[in-house]
């Protein structure tokens, strides 16, 4: 469709950063406003309220994309998300470790992203670290364990998404969008909130309809994408060392536009204000934890946005999987910390300060 634009001197390629910078833009702006995060609605002191903001993104994103998928406008046969031979214990071992690595540091990549554009070090150096981990597993010295665990598959013919499944893709995304609204709607979010949440939701399709559909270039095709922080990040990493040589692409645009975007809401909030680390000790968990983020999603195949919010909207069952592990490493995870300060600081009433939310 893109070549039909007249366009001589844009090619769709540097027409999908600008996309990617409008959607990145919203996406910062409305996740710094409802503290979107999918840790906080695991595992969060309000996660009820969280889990309702997040569930009813995923339900918005679920009917948008589906109805994209309907119209005939984008379709994700030709999508890794849907590739035959997924690679089960590559998604498995990864998704645990995202999850707990985002325990750890105390929010996900995409909220530590929004945290770092309201004054946040500590997520700053997190995002850092996850992007130099993640494009090492991609490209660097952990591709050889990325490939050996990508390796073990298993053939799932077509059977690779709930689409397949009997009552097709209406039945299984209807249930999935039906069930998180329901939950959504008993959260206890004031209408404002869910609103905003609905507008994060909306963003997904508006991506893969926007790289999949209006920027396509049949002689210079772009890859389709939608909201994820793993890939965006090594390549931002990448570009923002060698733009020289290495040209921005759609994860670039993303990722700008979202720090942009929570840089603008947390002004005009007045809620910015610099923090940073208090102890070496919480220097090396949140270390630790952001390198365990780069390694496991580089090997789940997304984030909880690139296979949660966005992968689960296509039915995929890897992306399905994937989160699955994240929210099961998430919770084990934060099992262990609290019995390990149950067993350090037994009888103490002193709420711990909590550095990053």
């Amino acid at each position: 469709m893109f070549e039909s634009f007249g366009f001589e001197e844009t090619t769709a390629k540097e027409a999908s950063v600008l996309l990617a910078a409008f959607i990145g833009l919203a996406f910062g702006v409305l996740a710094q406003r409802t503290r979107f995060c999918f840790r906080r609605s695991l595992v969060g002191e309000d996660r009820r309220q969280a889990l309702g903001v997040w569930l009813t993104a995923l339900a918005l994103a679920v009917i948008g994309t589906q109805a994209a998928v309907a119209a005939g406008w984008i379709n994700f046969d030709a999508h890794r998300f849907m590739a035959s031979e997924v690679p089960f214990l590559a998604i498995a071992i990864g998704g645990l470790l995202f999850g707990a690595g985002m325990v750890l540091t105390r929010g996900c990549i995409s909220r530590l992203t929004v945290l770092t554009g309201g004054g946040n070090l500590r997520a700053a150096l997190v995002v850092l670290v996850f992007a130099v981990v993640a494009h090492a597993t991609l490209k660097g010295v952990l591709a050889p364990l990325r490939v050996a665990l990508g390796s073990v598959t298993v053939d799932m013919g077509e059977s690779v998404s709930l689409a397949t499944l009997p009552g097709g893709a209406l039945i299984w995304g209807g249930l999935i969008a039906v069930a998180a609204l329901a939950y959504a709607l008993r959260s206890g979010n004031r209408p404002g909130q869910l609103v905003m949440a609905a507008l994060i939701g909306l963003l997904v399709p508006a991506a893969w309809v926007g790289t999949g559909f209006i920027l396509l270039d049949e002689f210079d095709p772009i890859a389709m994408e939608s909201l994820s922080f793993t890939s965006p990040s090594a390549d931002t990493l990448f570009w923002t060392i060698a733009s020289s040589s290495i040209p921005a692409g759609f994860g670039t645009g993303l990722l700008g536009g979202v720090f942009v975007g929570a840089l603008i809401a947390s002004l005009i909030a007045r809620e910015f204000h610099w923090q940073s680390f208090e102890a070496p000790r919480q220097t090396g968990r949140y270390l630790t934890g952001a390198a365990m983020m780069g390694v496991g999603g580089v090997l789940a195949g997304g984030c909880t946005l690139g296979a949660g919010l966005s992968g689960v909207p296509t039915l995929s069952v890897a992306a399905i999987e994937a989160i699955v592990m994240i929210a099961l490493g998430g919770l084990t995870m934060q099992a262990l910390l609290s019995r390990s300060s149950a067993a350090n600081g037994a009888g103490s009433t002193t709420r711990q300060v909590q550095p990053a939310e």
